[in-house]
């Protein structure tokens, strides 16, 4: 056991933080003043109720919007201000929440909020890109004044809220009351059009997925505090920080161990990696500033944040972090492969989704949490205006998403924000070289992978290039298909026009919507350049990375050098082959799946792919129709059995014995006679026979 318990403690001195006072992450001091940040959570919670108080009058203006718009940008810019005033990690208390103790022990957690670098970079982009994604909805949202308006923007404000408490927290009580708050908030959000059975499908789906990762943060926290005895962050990273002592080490054993993985599960529900993932995509259902806001900037990466917020648990067991990568890089690829043969253009960036939280997961695995979080920050902006100029897309066209039915967008009348800054999206997305923000984030974790010593990193270097590739061909796929090429296009059947029939033309974006998708582009521009802000924010908070010198440079010669030039390679022959077969000569598309089909040997490719390789089918038959079978067992079972034949039955039982003497209760005197003489007879027969019967049952036993 000493054995057991001595490896535990070296292992966590060894993976995480040292002993070196020089490595040590500061830990926040608790202080009483700037309580005025905690409006950043209240001007949200004040949003909501104002739009519930427009649902209530039925209110049929904007005024929702423009409610929500101040209000969320209020708490930006408190955001930006506590940032300016920030010089060292604090925690702010706003007010008591659970505080209860007896005489072995306690257990604090108030409303209280964990400000460091780390929180800060968080909420910058997560307020920020909340309060463009908001006004972008007060104009696409314009069909829906009224009621249904006013409950979409309360959604917005209530989302806010929630991801604030989970970002914000300075206990794992309150952070698991923000992620809660946004599983709701999404269910909320993705069923918004809840007379269509498909988005009802989806936000269940969502939900019931996300409760399973939610299972896992839950046991990760009790397990936590059983066994550090606190929740809160900073009387825990002090833990930490100082070694898991022999005592702490015998009393958890194994389950101590088991910690990483429980956090690591709640990740991976959250932020849709294998084999959790399968929620995203039918997500898209919600209307597209919820897919810009929840399902590209915010909500999943709710998950990264979890793993950079926790990373010194993480490293309670070695096989945590290589597990991340490894389940990063898998679901990279997978949905990478997936996207290529897609047809809906917002299934397919839900899918790059995917695939580049994949990275941001690799990256954490691979010790860059640094790499992981500024992939974080220069995705929400690219990834938010990808989203967004499908919406354009989709709102102009009557719901139009089919990247085979729109062509040539760049050429018409009013569309060219929209071509050009989807561009300069697609380009991020790829990591074009120089110019773009993807070329300095997705690269830092590319290269980490052939620096890391960890169970086959290396390969997982070469997945993530050749995912590269993918998501080059893919990207440029919708955007050489719809934003390129000769101008034609066919209407969606989603909205109507004034008279109520279906419209004919599109109509180009108006003004909100261009000036927050130009916005956003420079939001883009501008995370090139900080990069080295990036990595000092992350840096200096429980995320940081101490180098034990497990590196392959030797082998390797400088992965940072060269990397990005493969990367750039690879990203443009992946840009060039989608030139090629959906630009230059679209009919080889084509006439290169109709051959994969026609022959028996790669006929399943194109298929599974086009089929997302099955996972719903076999999600389905293995546990889905299982459970569903089980519980239609249980329901026959409680209905027939405990309810018909034992609940029902017994009541039942003297009402059939009233019924089966109440012929004798009918009044008429010759039937009493009968009756009383029958009785009589029955008396005799067993006053002479009884003991004879007796008798004889007695011998024959």
């Amino acid at each position: 056991m000493m054995g057991h318990v001595d490896q535990l403690a070296s292992t966590i001195n060894f993976l995480t933080l040292g002993q070196e006072a020089s490595h040590a992450f500061p830990i926040a001091q608790a202080i009483d003043e700037m309580k005025w940040a905690g409006w950043i959570l209240w001007l949200p919670i004040l949003s909501m109720l104002f739009c519930g108080v427009c649902w209530i009058l039925r209110v049929r203006g904007k005024a929702p919007a423009w409610a929500t718009v101040f209000l969320l940008g209020s708490s930006f810019f408190i955001t930006v201000a506590l940032f300016m005033n920030y010089s060292a990690p604090v925690t702010i208390h706003l007010f008591d929440w659970i505080n209860i103790h007896w005489a072995g022990g306690s257990l604090v957690a108030n409303f209280s909020l964990y400000v460091d670098k780390l929180t800060l970079l968080w909420m910058l982009f997560v307020t920020g890109l909340g309060t463009l994604i908001a006004l972008y909805a007060s104009e696409y949202m314009e069909a829906d004044l009224g009621v249904g308006y006013s409950r979409f923007f309360a959604g917005i404000s209530f989302f806010l809220f929630a991801m604030s408490c989970l970002v914000m927290g300075d206990n794992l009580v309150m952070l698991y009351l923000g992620w809660e708050g946004v599983g709701f908030a999404s269910y909320w959000l993705i069923g918004y059009y809840y007379q269509k059975p498909s988005a009802v499908a989806a936000a269940k789906k969502a939900f019931i997925v996300n409760r399973i990762g939610d299972l896992g943060l839950a046991l990760g926290l009790y397990l936590i505090y059983h066994y550090f005895g606190t929740v809160q962050y900073a009387e825990l990273f002090t833990q930490l920080q100082e070694g898991v002592d022999a005592e702490t080490a015998a009393k958890g054993g194994w389950m101590i161990k088991v910690i990483p993985f429980l956090l690591m599960l709640a990740a991976f529900g959250k932020s849709a990696q294998l084999p959790l993932y399968v929620w995203l995509p039918d997500a898209m259902e919600g209307p597209t500033p919820v897919s810009a806001l929840i399902h590209a900037a915010t909500m999943v990466t709710a998950g990264v944040y979890l793993l950079c917020r926790m990373f010194p648990v993480m490293q309670l067991h070695e096989l945590a972090l290589p597990t991340v990568a490894w389940v990063g890089g898998l679901t990279a690829l997978l949905a990478a492969t997936i996207g290529m043969a897609q047809y809906d253009i917002k299934r397919i960036m839900a899918y790059s989704t995917i695939s580049q939280l994949g990275y941001m997961f690799m990256g954490i695995g691979l010790l860059t949490t640094f790499g992981a979080a500024y992939h974080v920050f220069t995705h929400a902006f690219f990834k938010a205006v990808l989203f967004l100029t499908c919406g354009a897309i989709m709102h102009g066209f009557a719901g139009q998403l089919d990247l085979r039915k729109v062509s040539g967008l760049r050429h018409m009348k009013g569309w060219k924000i929209t071509s050009y800054t989807m561009l300069y999206a697609c380009l991020c997305l790829i990591g074009f070289p120089l110019i773009s923000s993807g070329f300095y984030s997705k690269d830092l974790i590319m290269a980490q992978a052939f620096i890391t010593r960890g169970p086959g990193f290396t390969a997982l270097g070469m997945i993530a290039i050749l995912t590269a590739l993918l998501t080059a061909y893919y990207t440029f796929r919708v955007w050489f298909r719809v934003c390129a090429g000769e101008t034609k296009y066919e209407m969606g059947d989603e909205h109507h026009d004034d008279h109520g029939g279906v419209e004919h033309h599109p109509h180009a974006p108006g003004p909100v919507i261009n000036f927050v998708l130009v916005a956003i582009c420079v939001g883009a521009v501008a995370s090139i350049f900080l990069g080295g802000w990036a990595e000092s924010m992350v840096n200096q908070s429980s995320a940081q990375i101490i180098d034990h010198g497990e590196h392959l440079v030797g082998f390797w010669g400088d992965p940072h050098r060269w990397m990005p030039l493969v990367a750039s390679s690879v990203g443009l022959l992946g840009l060039a082959i989608a030139w090629w077969f959906h630009l230059a000569n679209r009919k080889a598309a084509d006439s290169l799946r109709a051959l994969l089909l026609s022959n028996p040997l790669t006929r399943w490719l194109p298929t599974a792919m086009e089929n997302k390789w099955y996972v719903d089918e076999i999600y389905h038959a293995l546990i889905r129709a299982p459970l569903w079978g089980v519980g239609v067992l249980l329901y026959m079972i409680d209905r027939y059995l405990v309810d018909m034949l034992l609940v029902d039955g017994i009541g039942r039982l003297p009402r059939w014995m009233g019924r089966a003497f109440q012929p004798l209760q009918n009044g008429v005197l010759q039937s009493y006679a009968i009756s009383m003489a029958g009785g009589v007879g029955l008396v005799v027969m067993l006053i002479l026979y009884m003991p004879k019967l007796l008798a004889w049952l007695g011998g024959a036993s």
